[in-house]
């Protein structure tokens, strides 16, 4: 396929199939998604009734092998289009002389008409080949559109003008078919170039093939990743990415935030499963046996459900392709009828000809096909300047109509780090002591909240005046470290410090806190300090809460955290309890998504966002997204916080009028052209102009949309 027209030529055949339920084409990655009886769904019949359209069915490709695909595809289109530039450019130019009466005879016009001819016709049979085999393929599916029409105007231009010219006429066209085949050309190519960008998602998801430590013949050696299979002992190195599902055989700090969301690491006992994506954080070797080799793990089937909701998604089917959908039939009805209605009212042949060529000229949905894609070029210009990046314009159209926003929690809604929320220590402890306690006792510790306990007690005491000694850690409950001053201090958890048989008062713990992460300092003289630590919400999360709640959208948080810190967070942004959404895992949060009412909107930042990304209708990344939710979202935040939602979906509102109105000036055009065309004569060359300057009007006031000031805030819905 070339273009998303051969996804719907493709999805109308199959449709019309019986016992067929459901058809999408994902022209991207194209993947065909259908549901029916088994009958219909044999891969015989459906690859039969696609091989009729010119169309061949395969295996699933593998992501690079599409990004080969589509790259080929590319420089396909690009091909064509510098031979249509090259050689349109000499044809336009000697219809210019031609038209502008600046050639001195006769003679001399009728030799500069066959030059122009003759450089049309690389642009004709070479650049336009597309648009014949588009259009071919769409009425053997019987959803003729804008391709039939571009390829009957382009073929009947040069017929009639190499009649003009054998009879030695120099009123020749060729400049109408190199004009239709350059303009839609570029607009096939932009579109074919940001469609593409959505395999980028999948490759976000895999992993590279690197090579793992495996036990084998009573000695560890390095293999392929490929070649591990389920059964094998393979070897984690401290910080290494895991590259297979496993069962662990010893204990170890696993950070499995690419799945869960959770924002601090997991202590792992042996015999728990962990998964490929997440990250070994111990400091000594780690040995697991795997459970699952490449292509069964549980990332793999991420990535294959990822591409279901893709395909199942299909493509955007804009106000212009509802228009085109029955212009181009009546187009090819009016041509039709021109030709017979003319000769029975006495013109000859040739101006017969001439007239129906005119009405296919007209009836060419340039302005339609330019009416949403500039509105959302202006719209995404517009987002660019107040720090967004639309990766797809057209999903401003979508945006426009959203009804359901859901956010992710941490590194979304939350700054992905902890801080101190409270502290509470005992009598005579004031907060300069138990700062300058707390760093001497995590200095060096590499867990999340010891690290974020350094940061807090480095706000008033930045150097440590005692060195640690000795060092015992417990992973994943706490420490004990001896300063140079011979004092012992302990930090941890509450169940460690039992353990350790250290009292703990009435008011060591407070409950009203317990939704967070809570560490206990003690020392010599027993329990010293208790502090409360949450990951914060970044600052214009409330606010921007409110007024998408305001503008009356569905707004939820879907997170797999902790219910105590999900409804915690919930509160302070304005949410309520029933709209906050814990321990969800990825398929658990695309699944919930969906239940929301549509069109729906989803932020998020990690590798388990990305399938709500995918099963979202629009899906946005803040600034410190990953890799993976960046590629697999149509827009991107390039400013911190969530305020860049709100805006967003403001422009997208306003960029939906204009879209509007330029398809009712586009329609009204081409009703009146059309009807004028009928019943007087217009040369085809006044036709294309007539059709350059509805394109006109319609850049022109898609332009207003950028030169306005952007809509901070949305209005309601669309």
């Amino acid at each position: 396929m070339w273009c998303t027209s051969c996804a719907l030529a493709v999805e109308g055949a199959l449709k019309r199939l019986d016992g067929v339920r459901d058809v999408s084409v994902h022209y991207p990655s194209a993947t065909l998604c259908i549901s029916g009886t088994p009958a219909a769904t044999q891969l015989s019949v459906i690859a039969s009734k696609v091989k009729r359209l010119g169309y061949r069915l395969s295996e699933l490709e593998p992501v690079i092998d599409a990004h080969a695909r589509l790259e080929e595809e590319s420089r396909y289109l690009t091909l064509r289009l510098m031979v249509g530039s090259l050689f349109g450019m000499w044809t336009m130019l000697a219809s210019i002389l031609i038209y502008a009466g600046a050639l001195p005879s006769e003679q001399v016009e009728l030799v500069v008409a066959w030059v122009s001819g003759a450089f049309s016709f690389p642009v004709v049979l070479f650049a336009g080949l597309p648009f014949y085999r588009a259009g071919w393929r769409t009425l053997l599916a019987k959803r003729p559109g804008m391709d039939v029409l571009i390829s009957l105007g382009v073929i009947g231009a040069v017929f009639v003008s190499v009649g003009l010219l054998w009879r030695g006429s120099t009123e020749v066209y060729f400049d109408t078919a190199v004009m239709l085949i350059v303009l839609l050309l570029v607009g096939r190519l932009m579109e074919t170039l940001c469609r593409h960008r959505g395999l980028k998602a999948l490759d976000a998801l895999a992993l590279p093939d690197t090579n793992v430590s495996v036990f084998q013949n009573d000695t560890w050696r390095s293999l392929p990743v490929r070649e591990v299979s389920a059964g094998m002992r393979t070897e984690l190195a401290p910080g290494e990415l895991v590259a297979l599902d496993g069962i662990l055989e010893g204990a170890g700090w696993i950070d499995t935030a690419s799945f869960t969301g959770e924002s601090l690491p997991r202590h792992f006992n042996a015999g728990q499963k962990i998964y490929a994506g997440c990250r070994y954080l111990g400091a000594s070797p780690l040995v697991m046996q795997v459970s699952a080799g490449v292509g069964q793990r549980r990332l793999d089937r991420l990535c294959d459900e990822m591409r279901r909701y893709q395909a199942k998604k299909g493509e955007l089917q804009k106000l212009a392709d509802r228009f085109a959908a029955w212009l181009s039939p009546l187009a090819l009805l009016l041509a039709f009828l021109t030709l017979p209605g003319a000769l029975l009212f006495g013109l000859g042949w040739e101006d017969a000809f001439v007239r129906a060529l005119s009405v296919l000229v007209v009836a060419c949905p340039c302005a339609v096909g330019l009416a949403v894609p500039l509105a959302s070029l202006a719209g995404s210009g517009q987002a660019m300047q107040q720090g967004i990046a639309l990766r797809d314009p057209a999903a401003l159209e979508t945006l426009a109509r959203i009804r359901s926003v859901a956010f992710d929690k941490t590194g979304t809604l939350t700054t992905g780090m902890h801080s101190v929320l409270h502290w509470q220590a005992r009598d005579g402890v004031d907060e300069h002591m138990l700062q300058r306690k707390l760093s001497a006792a995590v200095a060096g510790s590499e867990h999340p909240l010891a690290q974020a306990l350094a940061r807090w007690s480095a706000n008033q005491h930045g150097q440590l005046t005692e060195q640690c000694l000795e060092v015992s850690e417990t992973p994943g409950e706490g420490r004990r470290v001896q300063l140079s001053n011979g004092e012992w201090l302990m930090v941890g958890s509450a169940s460690w410090f039992t353990r350790q048989q250290i009292a703990l008062p009435s008011k060591a713990e407070d409950t009203a806190l317990a939704f967070a992460s809570q560490v206990m300092v003690a020392d010599d003289k027993g329990w010293l300090a208790t502090l409360y630590l949450t990951d914060q919400p970044v600052g214009d999360a409330a606010k921007s809460v409110m007024r998408l709640v305001d503008a009356e959208y569905l707004v939820a948080m879907i997170s797999g955290d902790r219910q105590g810190a999900v409804s915690w967070l919930g509160e302070r942004v304005g949410l309520a309890r029933e709209a906050c959404y814990a321990q969800r895992s990825p398929e658990a949060k695309a699944r919930l998504l969906q239940a929301l009412p549509s069109p729906t909107l989803y932020v998020g930042d990690g590798l388990n966002d990305t399938l709500s990304l995918a099963a979202a209708d629009v899906g946005i990344a803040p600034l410190s997204a990953s890799e993976a939710a960046r590629e697999g979202a149509s827009a991107q935040l390039m400013t911190p916080g969530i305020g860049g939602v709100v805006i967003l979906l403001g422009i997208a509102k306003r960029t939906r009028r204009i879209m509007v109105q330029n398809l009712f000036f586009s329609a009204l055009y081409n009703t009146l052209a059309l009807g004028l065309v009928v019943l007087m004569a217009i040369p085809p060359l006044v036709a294309v102009l007539a059709m350059a300057a509805s394109s006109l009007s319609v850049t022109l006031n898609a332009a207003r949309l950028a030169w306005a000031e952007p809509e901070s805030e949305p209005d309601g819905k669309a």
